[in-house]
């Protein structure tokens, strides 16, 4: 379940300006596949996963190194950074989600062991309680579903969004609404589209209707915009390895980007938020091949 760069192929580190549009490329590999950027809480790191471990990229000098953490399997892309900026909750390939400080040490496991593969993707803004998606069994054929529990641990609770695939659920800057994708309003196999719940599971509304299929919403920090990532029509799940874009769009009218990116990527690319402490900026990777 560890991603590899394929031959030929390279991963890179973008940031882009959310004003201008502006592209800076600042990290490149051709050694390993790193994925999901997250900021932390002063702008002055990326945090990514890469080879099953986590890692910090220093966005002035660019140089990258690895949290050295224990009492954890090998890492997914699903991480999120705890509101305190010195801890960090992760996903594991084990289908448990863990926390751990940022600046490494043992890792404490915060899910039971109730047979369902758990995939982080929000922290509410005070740090008490997470959203993640939850897979009855481990089995990629029934729907996941979207879940919240207490960040220290303790038990789930189902939000009901339809009868849908939902993943990426992400909580608004205010903590009063999850937004995610979700299959629940077609009947087209994949056709993922962007949507939001209040925390209960009441108000349940389209925010985004398109021909294309729409995966991980991530507001900014001050709430006025938000990214995501789109895939072609018709595609199914949110694989690697397709020509796809990052797109902005101001929070009061998702239908009209306001900056589209091009890219060659996918999974990996736009997994978690990653939206600069100041709103200013995006960071997202690609993954050419030569």
């Amino acid at each position: 379940m560890i991603r590899a760069l394929q031959p030929g192929q390279r991963c890179e580190v973008w940031i882009a300006s959310a004003s201008t549009g502006a592209l800076e490329l600042v990290f490149t590999s051709d050694e390993v596949l790193f994925e999901a950027p997250n900021w932390s809480l002063d702008g002055a790191h990326l945090i990514l996963n890469g080879a099953g471990k986590l890692w910090t990229l220093a966005v002035q000098d660019r140089t990258i190194a690895e949290v050295l953490l224990t009492g954890i399997p090998d890492l997914n892309n699903d991480h999120v950074l705890d509101p305190d900026g010195a801890r960090i909750f992760l996903s594991a390939n084990d289908g448990h989600i863990y926390s751990a400080a940022l600046d490494g040490g043992e890792a404490t496991k915060l899910t039971d062991d109730d047979s369902s593969f758990h995939f982080l993707h929000g922290v509410s803004p005070d740090g008490l309680e997470l959203a993640y998606v939850g897979i009855d069994g481990g089995d990629f054929s029934k729907p996941g579903q979207l879940m919240t529990m207490p960040a220290a641990g303790g038990p789930s609770a189902l939000v009901d969004t339809g009868p849908g695939h939902c993943d990426g659920p992400e909580y608004s800057p205010d903590g009063k609404w999850l937004y995610f994708n979700t299959e629940s309003f077609t009947t087209q196999a994949g056709h993922a589209q962007i949507a939001r719940a209040r925390v209960d599971g009441t108000g349940f509304e389209r925010l985004l209707g398109s021909d294309t299929v729409d995966w991980f919403p991530h507001l900014s920090p001050d709430g006025r915009l938000a990214s995501y990532i789109r895939f072609p029509g018709g595609t199914i799940g949110h694989p690697a390895d397709l020509p796809v874009d990052v797109v902005v769009v101001s929070t009061s009218d998702w239908a009209t980007p306001l900056h589209t990116w091009p890219l060659f990527g996918g999974q990996g690319t736009l997994n978690v938020n990653s939206w600069s402490p100041d709103s200013a900026r995006i960071a997202f990777v690609a993954y050419p091949s030569n």
